[in-house]
This record gives C-alpha cells, structure tokens and sequence, in this order.
C-alpha cells in the first residue's frame, strides 16, 4: 500500500527536499504541504495523510498545538493519522508534550535520508520511532522534571502482570521487540503479544506513549540503566 504523506514546516527548502526525497520512494505520495501548523491541520484533514512530518517550531501555530489538534479530532473524523514530529535540537520540550499528546516519535532534522524514508515507514506501519539514544534521554529528563503532573499511575501497573510489567520496563529502556525476545526468552510473537496487552490495559496509543508511562508512574527511574 501507497503511504500518504503531508509535510508542515515552514521552511520551504526543507518541505522541497524532504518532498522530493520522498517521493522518490514507489510506496510513499506526499499529497501535501504546509507552512504552519494551522495550515497543516487543513490540509491533514482534506488529504487524510497517513503520517504528517511535523515541525516543531512554526509562526501561527507551533507543531504542539497542530499535532493536538490532528490526533484529537472533530466528531465525525474518522481517520486520523500518525504524527512525526521534526526538530532542530535533540531535546525540545515541545516534543516531549508532543508525545504525550499523542505523537508517534520524532527525527532529527539532520538524520540521513534514509533514516527519514525509514522512519516514515516505521510510523506508518502503526510503530513508535524512539531512538534510545535521544527519544529515551529526552523523555526521562523531562519525565523528572514534572513530578507534580503525574496522577499516581502506578495504581494502573496492578492492572499488569509480573510479565507484562517486565515487559514495559524493558520497552521503556529502549529495547525492540527483537531484544526484549532475546532478553526474556522468548519468542518475538509473544512480544508483540504482551505489548499490546500493556497498550490495551493502560489504554495507551502506543510504545511512545508506553515509555512516557513507565517514567511517569515510577517503573523506571531517570538515568537508571
């Protein structure tokens, strides 16, 4: 299946780049583009992407507010797509707030291209895209950071079994379904298994929202390996 794509930056030269870049690909269409995040949300709701590259910082209206109002929609709204959110710096509050409000992940404006047509896909096939590196280091700083926001979810985790609970800790510490198998024995179908389990119990989106839960609730601990 042909993937649908809508570019919302404000920069003209990185929305032809990255278009370019993109089309080039035969499973990917950008049936779509924006400057700001107002027009962005516009234009999502009349093309029905299947993933919308996000910039965070644009005039108007900045990509958090967009990707709310994307993933939040009017009744009536059937389809709704995946959000990535694009960024400048490695660390950026915005994205944070962006996971939470339901993002799918987010890319550094300066990865290779082949992470970009890998990452688009990832997110398109229902994936979260945490890269250990900076998406777990980003959500634990900021998940130490907001001690008063958090609504005593670790009341959620009893709901969990010791294995699910295992599982999340180790989704939460950047693991793949692969590594996760491996680390617990088991096979990568009763991974994938127990996650949507956890997503369904805690009734999260998925694995990015996943990770933000298992800072927030106290499963695993800011700079704990």
């Amino acid at each position: 299946m042909t993937i649908r794509v809508i570019i919302v930056d404000d920069q003209a030269m990185v929305r032809a780049g990255f278009a370019a870049l993109l089309s080039a690909q035969s499973d990917i269409d950008v049936v779509g583009e924006a400057a700001d995040g107002r027009k962005g949300v516009e234009v999502s709701r009349s093309t029905h992407p299947d993933v919308v590259l996000m910039d965070v910082r644009m005039p108007e209206m900045d990509g958090l507010a967009a990707a709310r109002a994307i993933l939040s929609p009017p009744p009536g709204v059937v389809h709704v797509p995946r959000v990535l959110m694009l960024t400048t710096f490695d660390v950026d509050d915005y994205v944070y707030e962006a996971l939470r409000a339901g993002a799918s992940g987010f890319l550094l404006k300066d990865a290779p291209p082949a992470d970009l047509i890998a990452a688009v896909r990832v997110v398109a096939a229902g994936e979260a895209l945490l890269a250990p590196s900076v998406t777990r280091r980003l959500i634990a700083d900021f998940a130490s950071q907001r001690p008063a926001q958090r609504k005593d979810p670790s009341l959620r985790l009893k709901g969990l079994t010791p294995r699910e609970t295992e599982v999340l800790e180790l989704i939460a510490r950047g693991l793949s379904n692969q590594e996760i198998a491996e680390r617990l024995v088991l096979a990568e179908q009763t991974v994938k298994t127990h996650i949507g389990r956890v997503l369904g119990k805690l009734a999260l989106r998925d694995r990015a929202q996943a990770v933000i839960f298992a800072y927030e609730s106290g499963l695993v601990r800011p700079g704990s390996s």
